[in-house]
């Protein structure tokens, strides 16, 4: 569909932003209602799972954890140790040790590692060991794969067997069957949670990548959803990128290039609709916590090293500097979800203090956004860390999901958690001496089994009501998706989600009874399902 005639324009143009110039001056802002542009420039494959459909093997992609049993021992391949020494084939059962993370080369050749970071190696003349931390060809191997059951052979040609004083070997040397039980492993795969950039690009190849992520990009987030978001109450859109996009349009491999002229569309769309955007770095070099939606290649952290976080500096730069003076920008958000059991604190603080100031050359009136670290961590850490003086903003993400605790709770109860936690720690936050609070992601999704609309709206209304008190203002996980009550425009097309009186504009009549949703006075890890 076309940008609709600019006519249409005066419901979005009523949202004005009064941008304040300091933290604390909280008074004349009018709040963010936001929605995330999740699975578009970043990609998270539960959000659009067919996005993989077309990958050879793909149940063998990078990160995929897989355990390999001999068909001949009925044992399982271990590293010992975790690795870093010998392997054998001696464990009745499997574990960590006996548990190996594919680094995928193509569709049929791929790199194991161990939980210690060592990949298995053929460089040992013909015993296989676990002793290499950076892969090359000896710790490259072929796949012949007969569904479950695989013949893993080296690039000279030599398989890999199992002896009977359990050692693992590369000296079988002719082409075996799949009744060579000596030369044959069972592939188990223990976790297959990873589907994001690294995966999606590695496994189709750049070509093919391109081709299918240019079609996804395009089509995902049109126009279309700035009009429709600008005519129902939404305000801004908070626009998760990769750190790629820096490089653009050629940027260093797997990724693809392309997702910055999207971004630079987002921020056309906004002009023309009367919202604002709100760039959220949403993954960063090495990964910031492990995830999919970081673009983690195997599930490892390795962004707090001095030369990730310079190049994530670098990466600040480049959107501070291309869009600062965009009149749609409202903010900069430095890093999304810091996992805090392996960034430590003083190493992101220092992060984003540096990220602030860099920010601060191109804009003074920016919002600069420090979101909280996921796992064991309390937000009020960084109110404690005096991360800059004006226009900050500390990002909360709040989902009743993720964690055992929320599993047992009824529809009831999770309006009441909202109410009774939730509330009580927004207003703490407000109260204090520091950055506006943002809840940046949330959810009108629970673990409520057959829960009704009515009991949808009842629990999507306790969460603008509560997370509407925060001062900065909220924005909702995500506009689509392929899990209906995670997509914003499904919830309030079908009214499992009432946000305001303006979304009934777009609607079928309906009685007037709706409650409408005010703004105004009156922690948890995030998605993967």
């Amino acid at each position: 569909m076309g940008l609709p005639h600019a006519g249409v324009l005066i419901f979005g143009l009523l949202s004005v932003f009064q941008l304040s110039h300091s933290s604390s001056d909280k008074d004349d802002f009018t709040k963010v209602r936001a929605v995330n542009l999740g699975g578009w420039l970043v990609v998270e494959g539960w959000i659009k799972p067919s996005l993989f459909d077309g990958i050879p093997n793909g149940d063998m992609l990078d990160g995929v954890q897989v355990q390999l049993k001999s068909v001949a021992l009925q044992k399982y391949v271990s590293a010992v140790g975790g690795g870093g020494g010998n392997v054998a084939v001696d464990q009745d059962a499997a574990s960590t040790w006996e548990t190996f993370k594919l680094w995928r080369v193509s569709d049929s050749e791929f790199q194991f590692r161990c939980l210690n970071g060592q990949f298995l190696t053929a460089s040992n003349q013909d015993v296989i060991s676990a002793t290499t931390d950076s892969p090359g060809d000896s710790e490259t191997f072929y796949i012949e794969r007969n569904n479950s059951m695989l013949h893993i052979k080296l690039s000279n040609g030599s398989y890999l067997q199992v002896t009977n004083n359990n050692q693992l070997t590369s000296n079988y040397h002719s082409q075996p069957g799949w009744g060579d039980d000596m030369a044959t492993f069972q592939m188990t795969i223990a976790a297959n949670n990873l589907h994001g950039d690294y995966q999606l690009a590695n496994g189709y190849g750049p070509v093919q990548a391109k081709a299918v992520l240019t079609e996804h990009r395009k089509s995902f987030v049109t126009g279309n959803d700035f009009f429709l978001l600008s005519q129902n109450s939404i305000n801004a859109v908070r626009i998760p990128v990769g750190w790629w996009i820096a490089y653009d349009p050629d940027p260093p491999a797997p990724f693809i290039g392309g997702s910055l002229e999207y971004l630079d569309r987002a921020f056309y769309w906004a002009q023309v609709y009367g919202l604002k955007c709100i760039i959220d770095l949403h993954a960063a070099p090495g990964s910031q916590n492990g995830m999919e939606h970081s673009a983690s290649r195997d599930g490892s952290v390795d962004w707090p090293s001095e030369v990730n976080i310079q190049k994530t500096l670098d990466v600040i730069k480049f959107l501070a500097q291309r869009y600062a003076d965009d009149p749609s920008l409202l903010g900069i958000e430095l890093l999304n979800e810091p996992s805090a059991g392996a960034v430590p604190l003083d190493t992101l603080v220092s992060y984003y203090k540096k990220g602030y100031k860099i920010v601060r050359s191109y804009s003074e009136t920016a919002y600069v956004i420090f979101c909280q670290r996921i796992g064991n961590a309390d937000p009020m850490e960084l109110y404690e860390a005096d991360l800059g003086p004006t226009n900050t903003v500390v990002d909360l993400h709040y989902y009743n999901l993720f964690d055992p605790y929320y599993e047992k709770l009824n529809a009831t109860e999770n309006i009441q958690f909202v109410y009774e936690k939730r509330l009580p720690q927004v207003r703490a936050l407000n109260g204090a001496n520091g950055p506006l609070v943002f809840v940046g992601e949330w959810v009108n999704e629970w673990n409520v089994a057959n829960a009704s609309q009515i009991q949808y709206r009842s629990f999507g209304k306790a969460q603008l009501e509560v997370f509407g008190e925060a001062s900065f203002g909220w924005s909702y996980w995500t506009v689509r998706c392929n899990s209906v009550h995670w997509d914003y425009e499904w919830n309030v097309r079908n009214r499992y989600l009432i946000i305001g009186k303006q979304f009934v504009l777009q609607l079928p009549s309906t009685s007037s009874h709706l409650n409408t949703i005010h703004t105004g006075p009156g922690m948890t890890r995030r998605r993967g399902v």
